[in-house]
């Protein structure tokens, strides 16, 4: 199958922390409508792999491109649901105003909204089923609908890329179904990366795997080896699990 256009370039990339390294020697591309899960231990560099394609980490050595530029120059043209966003839930701030805060990257955050700014946002909201909440206080919200809104405000700047670290998180099966199906379809629209620890789930709705330890394995394609998977998390296959569920890609979920 012939790919779509190469939108992120990673080019031996190596990435430190406290002079230990984070990431080594990664060589990888994503492509237009890409929907790549990225799983591998704690530690394991996955964040750092997301802050360098955000611009909020700079790498040691090797080049990357995000668009074709510099990652700080496509900053904004890039979403982002972090694994936590910290928040006070007595705070009075409701899911209108989280949304309008994805469009920070491009009006800064003093800035008056525009009519236009305003449409993104309700347009973000609609799009994962929240508009109906935007007047409630984000405290008052399920972690699922929670997740929705991050999610609004990350699309509220029509990105071209999508990056999600551990979404899934503290989410229950029903709405991880509901979230997973949302971004297949956001799909269509944009390049997705989705950090998972949960290999077995996000096997069934990505299109390609890569396990990162600070090296990246990467094949193009989400059928990954026992022996790939047993390196990567430095232990037994049957040790590497979610639940009792073990940590396998299984072939017939191609």
């Amino acid at each position: 199958m012939v790919k779509e256009k190469e939108i992120v370039k990673f080019k031996n990339v190596w990435a430190y922390y406290n002079h230990h390294p984070a990431l080594q020697d990664i060589n990888f591309s994503i492509h237009e409508n890409d929907f790549l899960g990225i799983i591998g231990p704690n530690g394991g560099g996955k964040t750092t792999l997301l802050k360098i394609m955000l611009c909020l980490l700079k790498p040691r050595r090797g080049t990357v491109t995000v668009l074709g530029k510099n990652p700080c120059e496509s900053r904004s043209q890039i979403g982002y649901v972090p694994q936590k966003s910290y928040f006070d839930k007595n705070f009075p701030i409701d899911v209108w105003q989280v949304t309008l805060m994805g469009l920070y990257s491009q009006t800064g955050i003093f800035r008056r909204y525009s009519r236009e700014d305003k449409k993104k946002a309700e347009e973000a909201l609609e799009r994962v089923s929240m508009l109906e909440y935007k007047n409630r206080q984000i405290g008052e919200l399920s972690g699922g609908q929670q997740k929705r809104v991050f999610i609004a405000r990350a699309l509220a700047s029509d990105p071209k890329l999508l990056l999600l670290d551990e979404p899934m998180e503290s989410v229950d099966p029903k709405v991880q179904g509901e979230l997973y199906e949302l971004l297949k379809e956001l799909q269509r629209e944009m390049a997705i990366v989705l950090v998972s620890h949960d290999v077995t789930a996000i096997s069934i709705y990505v299109d390609e795997i890569a396990c990162l330890n600070q090296t990246l394995v990467y094949h193009g394609t989400k059928e990954i080896s026992d022996e790939v998977l047993e390196g990567t998390y430095q232990c037994p296959i049957h040790l590497i699990a979610h639940g009792t569920v073990p940590h396998r890609v299984l072939k017939e979920h191609e």
